[in-house]
């Protein structure tokens, strides 16, 4: 892989980072309802879960997914069911001075697990992304050199920029708390990030392969 190749890369992957999705809309929710340290675990859990998504793509399982509409499918409807059901669970949550659920009701080290598995599953849940990374990571591979290293190189510029970007949202979020922290505006902020959740579920289940 040359330099150029490797320059053109990043572009692609700045751009796709620096555009909100599910990942960055979970960043947010979690910087405003428990802290930006929190947000550390979020945006953690998103990187290993597109680390997961590279391993599958490299191994071939993102072309099996590319090729096979019936698992592409499974793996789409599963990815939309969680983020509609976390936007039901944001809606239905109780409103509160704290912004967002309390803190409290789960241990700090039980609640960092939580939050990161949550990211995880949000990244490797979007069939959308393994197809994307099938896609541009082979381009970007040259054959007639150990892929490893290559392979390493493409990933860990990926999973740097995606956990820049979503920390960057995340600390914007976390300082306009204050604001979250007026009567009803933790509930207005939940029903309208519940709402965008639901939002990407249904646009992902009604979306096509290709």
């Amino acid at each position: 892989m040359t330099n150029e190749s490797w320059l053109i890369y990043v572009l692609l992957v700045v751009a796709a980072c620096a555009t909100p999705g599910p990942a960055v809309l979970f960043a947010i929710t979690t910087s405003t309802n428990h802290g930006w340290k929190k947000a550390l675990w979020a945006a953690s859990g998103n990187i290993t879960g597109l680390l997961c998504l590279g391993i599958i793509a490299i191994t071939g399982l993102g072309a099996l997914l590319d090729l096979s509409a019936t698992l592409f499918n499974i793996v789409k409807f599963f990815g939309a069911a969680y983020l509609i059901y976390m936007g039901i669970k944001l809606i239905r949550s109780n409103d509160s001075s704290s912004v967002g659920m309390k803190t409290r009701q789960l241990t700090k080290k039980s609640s960092s697990r939580k939050l990161f598995l949550q990211a995880m599953t949000v990244a490797i849940s979007n069939p959308k992304a393994i197809v994307f990374l099938t896609a541009l990571l082979p381009q970007f591979m040259t054959v007639d050199q150990s892929l490893i290293p290559q392979f390493i190189q493409l990933m860990a510029t990926l999973m740097f920029f995606s956990f820049l970007f979503l920390m960057g949202y995340a600390l914007l979020a976390y300082k306009v708390r204050d604001w979250l922290k007026k009567p009803g505006s933790g509930r207005t902020f939940n029903r309208i990030s519940g709402s965008i959740f639901i939002t990407f579920g249904l646009l992902l289940a009604s979306s096509s392969q290709k």
